[in-house]
């Protein structure tokens, strides 16, 4: 048998699982954890409604991409940092960290003036949130066995459910308020979780007290971390970057030389430290693991890319406000805690967690491929009854999978399984991000073009420009000129539909013939997107249903410690 091979069929029941702290302590312990996962939920979805005004705002609708993608970039780099570190030094001081390091970049968010700078505050807040989940999985796994795990999801679904709704409607209700307290509505999307990070830092500081098994010396790999970063960002920017740079441009190829260079320098540097690595590299020896990787990868792009294609629709094509659009998602997000609740008391049941991601992968392929067929006339129930799909399907997915990649190594490893599987999710997030955004503002420019060209033969829409050129707005008034001058002189390069493009809040302003074919070349765009997401989740029916199932270890039961009691 090789090596890869009796890795892949440890027998991990003969290792110790959980601390042994009884159901109370194990209570305590969650409400931190609930807390400092409760920020990082709510902010995942709270600028998802949000984020169209405060582009509108600071004049760079075709900008925010960079907004998330910066987030995720820098979460993205530092998660495996936060794993391997709290393994070898605890959990509980890189979680006051994480906390503290969100609050001071939620505050530098709320002082943005302009979408480059509301990028870098993004960066940095980016930083703290790469912590909150990785940590807060990791501590549960810490404490209780994977067979008995599910048993406490619930408490965790609970928060992640509420978060995820309210992020929306938080985030639709400050973006269509002028001011709050004199300050611009937008800004308390990231305003409200000072004063939740505060809660959360008092609360984690005094209850996240338990025995960890830690790992023994050990040299920090911040040289590793430090190559992670010089791999991952130039690769992420050209991906955001690309269709405007050109994908064969001088800065393209720089960023992709500069790219390769740091993953070769990781490789080497990895290998260098041996066990002492970021991400050691026997891990990857593990196929069992290492097809988890491919697969958290290829369910962070459709997850990440395909829901923030959503509010874009209910807010650009329908006309929904911030506040309508986060209550419209609520039927994905009830579907993902439907399927994650049955997916959870189902393995706790039974022990085996394969065929849910199976399941999960087809719906969400299915869900993404039929959001692919929706137009600017489809009823908004069917649209919501889809969303639905996909939120149930991705429900199936990302319990099991952390629940399955936390089960393959020794709990010794439980930050560097977490970790390295949660980091793999988001590169796959912040690629999805950038690349099905830039796909639709590739998309959008042409298609807008053509339908806008198509309706200029119809008087109505002759009319509708002239009505347009005269409005009060000055806005409306500004794009209605835009039209007769490029009408008047084809050959001019007139920026209509770059001007859509950066700030879409003029499309409702516009007569009714003149914002419908914006409309149809932006549902094009989009429909386009979708069928690219529904391609890419066809890959992850592939790999659950190639990948291999190994027992849950059921370790020490809930409230039978080792030796004497838990304190």
């Amino acid at each position: 048998m090789t090596d890869s091979s009796a890795a892949d069929t440890v027998n991990h029941d003969e290792e110790v699982a959980g601390a042994g702290l009884t159901h109370r302590q194990i209570l305590t312990i969650l409400a931190g954890l609930m807390l400092g996962m409760f920020l990082a939920a709510l902010d995942q979805t709270i600028v998802s409604t949000a984020i169209r005004t405060i582009a509108d705002d600071l004049q760079g609708y075709d900008l925010q991409a960079w907004v998330t993608t910066a987030y995720l970039v820098t979460a993205t780099i530092v998660t495996p940092l936060y794993g391997k570190l709290s393994d070898l030094h605890g959990r509980k001081p890189f979680f006051l960290l994480a906390i503290s390091i969100f609050i001071v970049g939620s505050l530098l968010c709320t002082i943005a003036s302009s979408m480059y700078q509301l990028a870098a505050f993004r960066a940095f807040q980016g930083l703290g949130a790469g912590g909150l989940m990785t940590l807060a999985l990791t501590t549960i796994g810490d404490i209780v066995p994977p067979r008995e795990r599910a048993k406490y999801q619930g408490y965790f679904l609970a928060v992640f459910g509420t978060s995820s709704v309210l992020g929306p409607v938080l985030g639709g209700l400050f973006a269509g308020q002028e001011t709050i307290l004199w300050v611009s509505g937008w800004r308390w999307v990231f305003l409200v979780n000072v004063p939740i990070g505060l809660v959360a830092l008092f609360v984690v500081y005094k209850v996240l007290n338990y025995d960890q098994q830690k790992g023994v010396g050990g040299r920090t790999d911040y040289w590793g971390a430090t190559a992670l970063a010089v791999a991952v960002a130039p690769l992420l920017i050209v991906a955001e970057q690309g269709r405007q740079w050109g994908w064969t441009s001088g800065l393209s190829f720089l960023c992709y030389g500069i790219g390769v260079a740091g993953i070769a320098a990781f490789i080497w540097i990895e290998h260098r430290m041996g066990d002492d690595a970021l991400i050691p590299l026997r891990v990857f020896t593990n196929r069992v693991f290492s097809q988890g990787i491919i697969i958290s990868v290829i369910i962070g792009a459709v997850m990440f890319g395909g829901i923030s294609m959503l509010p874009q629709y209910f807010q650009v094509l329908r006309g929904s406000s911030p506040m309508i659009a986060g209550l419209q998602m609520l039927p994905m997000v009830l579907g993902l805690m439907a399927g994650s609740i049955l997916s959870g008391q189902l393995i706790s049941r039974t022990g085996r967690y394969k065929i849910f991601t199976i399941i999960g992968a087809v719906l969400i392929t299915a869900g993404t491929f039929l959001l692919h067929l929706v137009g600017t006339e489809t009823p908004l129930y069917l649209v919501m009854l889809m969303a639905a799909l996909l939120g149930f399907g991705l429900g199936n997915l990302m319990q099991p999978i952390t629940l399955a990649m936390q089960n393959i190594l020794p709990p010794k490893d439980m930050g560097l399984s977490t970790g390295t599987a949660t980091f793999f999710r988001q590169i796959g997030g912040t690629l999805g991000v950038a690349v099905f955004f830039s796909l639709l503002f590739s998309f959008m420019g042409p298609n807008i073009k053509d339908e806008m060209v198509a309706a200029a033969a119809q008087p109505e829409y002759r009319a509708a420009v002239v009505e347009a050129s005269q409005s009060s707005d000055p806005q409306v008034s500004a794009f209605g000129h835009s039209l007769i001058a490029a009408a008047q002189n084809p050959g001019a390069a007139t920026g209509s539909s770059d001007s859509v493009m950066s700030d879409t809040s003029v499309i409702e302003k516009l007569p009714a013939e003149l914002a419908q074919p914006i409309k149809e070349g932006f549902a094009d765009s989009m429909d386009r997107v979708f069928l690219a997401v529904s391609i890419v989740a066809l890959l992850a029916i592939i790999g659950t249903v190639t990948w291999k199932e190994l027992p849950l270890r059921q370790g020490r039961p809930i409230g039978a410690p080792e030796s004497s009691p838990a304190s």
